[in-house]
């Protein structure tokens, strides 16, 4: 995936660095795990998932189990899993995943923070081709790490590559693939940090530094909606 890594990287800890942002679109993925898998993590391997994933960011456990309570109590929370697809300014291609209880606000918003900054949303499908869907897990560097080695090992799992840094191993796989290579990596008792399936532009485009700023406002109000679980861009 080469030299987008780092900007993938430092993309992430900017935008789900913040506690009062990263904890809600945990919860939200929890309860959602939970309501279409049941509330028992044991069977639920989507839910099992989410529950790690919370826990790789401190999540505190009283959180964890209000959510997963969320999907089965008399309130239960009844989300909707919804994409929009955008041309942000300049021309910047964006993808936006949205987990909501209210349709007509989260598109109401989403049109509304387009608008504003000279973009516009587009019809659902129009950037499909633009991104790539991954299955992407962050492990934990296993002792007697060997990278050639648990490349061979995986690859009949769906594993189509590996990148590692200082701390962790990043294994990357079609969106397809997210179970199968799941499972491997759990019999295998990787401590997997972080699961997630993403999308990533076929094609990177590099913008100058002005122009980066004008983009930056847009995804800045994406990423304050509650709305919204996860933003991607065609940003090199």
């Amino acid at each position: 995936m080469g030299r987008a890594f780092e900007y993938r990287k430092a993309a992430k800890e900017k935008r789900w660095g913040k506690m009062s942002r990263l904890f809600p679109r945990l919860a939200k993925a929890i309860t959602m795990a939970a309501k279409e898998g049941g509330d028992d993590h044991t069977t639920n391997s989507a839910l099992r998932t989410a529950i790690n994933n919370a826990k790789a960011q401190n999540m505190p456990k009283d959180n964890i189990e209000r959510a997963v309570k969320r999907a089965t109590g008399s309130d239960a929370a009844n989300y909707t899993e919804i994409n929009y697809e955008g041309k942000g300014p300049h021309g910047v291609l964006i993808f936006i995943e949205c987990a909501t209880d209210n349709t007509t606000r989260t598109v109401a918003n989403v049109k509304s923070y387009f608008n504003k900054s000279g973009g516009q949303i587009v019809p659902n499908g129009s950037l499909e081709f633009m991104f790539d869907r991954k299955a992407v897990f962050e492990i934990a560097i296993p002792e007697g790490f060997d990278e050639e080695e648990m490349e061979l090992d995986l690859i009949d799992f769906g594993l189509e590559s590996i990148e590692a840094d200082e701390e962790s191993v990043y294994i990357y796989g079609d969106y397809t693939d997210f179970g199968t290579l799941s499972n491997a990596l759990e019999e295998r008792k990787y401590e997997v940090k972080n699961a997630s399936l993403k999308r990533y532009p076929t094609t990177e485009v590099e913008f100058t530094e002005e122009q980066n700023v004008d983009i930056e406002k847009l995804l800045d109000k994406l990423d304050d909606d509650d709305d919204v679980q996860a933003v991607f861009t065609n940003i090199a």
